[in-house]
């Protein structure tokens, strides 16, 4: 059995989920059927902000106390075919919908004496000031505002990474060697007593080591600095353009007498 209207009267602004408990948006406004009076669609607000409204039957939606769950997922209401709410549903308006759903057209409709055409929907809308049986004398003018915000998004990635390149180095490095030098010195009484201690005529032979430094080259590894990621947000500004409807109410009748009327 659908909803009656006493149940849906506080489900305006609630959240609609489906079957898994996905929200599929928040409800707007509930429909009524003019013949029977009994709810049978909502308009629920999808998108990001709640920027595109769709039909949801409720035919089979529950009341699960703060939310509203009907058998049909996100992916479902989303592609739901957009009927201009200010507007009369055709009969192939409502047909295409309730095609849309699964549902079958005739099977959809009520016992009661209907020529298969959904009548304007929003004359007895919960919650809708227009000129219906369940509004007073007034009208009231709307008027659309845009709601603009923000949502963050990954827009890249960026990462450190290390490699080893090779590249030569030229270094002067000073290095000594020993060499032989011959020096000559006259006899005198000084040197005589060495000179002469050995036999008068002989053969000798004296040896010199001669020494010399060579380059020796070791590496090590020396740290030389540190480097590291960080983020930093910026401010940039960008404008959104987008087009809003707004409601004006024209006067008909006898202009002079309303003049009048709004002079006193």
């Amino acid at each position: 059995m659908p909803p009656t209207i006493e149940t849906v009267q506080s489900w305006q602004g609630r959240t609609m989920v489906g079957p898994d408990g996905a929200k599929l948006g928040t409800i707007d406004a509930i429909y009524l059927d003019d013949e029977t009076g009994q709810p049978e669609w909502a308009l629920v607000n999808t998108g990001l902000f709640g920027t595109k409204s769709s039909f949801v039957p409720l035919a089979q939606a529950q009341d699960l106390g703060d939310s509203v769950q009907v058998p049909y997922d996100k992916q479902l209401v989303k592609d739901a075919p957009r009927v201009d709410t200010d507007q009369h549903l055709s009969e192939a308006e409502e047909q295409q919908l309730w095609r849309h759903y699964g549902l079958d057209y005739q099977a959809a409709d009520t016992d009661t004496d209907r020529d298969g055409v959904y009548d304007d929907v929003q004359d007895t809308a919960v919650g809708r000031d227009t000129s219906g049986p369940t509004t007073d004398d007034a009208m009231t003018r709307s008027e659309e505002e845009l709601r603009v915000g923000t949502q963050t998004r990954e827009r890249g990635r960026a990462r450190l990474r290390k490699y080893v390149t090779t590249e030569e180095q030229q270094v002067t490095v000073p290095v000594r060697r020993e060499e032989v030098r011959v020096e000559r010195e006259p006899i005198t009484d000084a040197n005589l007593d060495a000179a002469t201690s050995g036999p008068d005529i002989s053969e000798e032979e004296h040896e010199v080591t001669l020494r010399e430094e060579e380059v020796v080259v070791d590496k090590r590894a020396v740290p030389k600095e540190r480097v590291r990621l960080d983020t930093e947000t910026v401010t940039d500004e960008r404008q959104v353009a987008e087009e809003v409807r707004k409601e004006q109410i024209q006067v008909e009748g006898d202009q002079d007498q309303l003049r009048r009327q709004d002079q006193r």
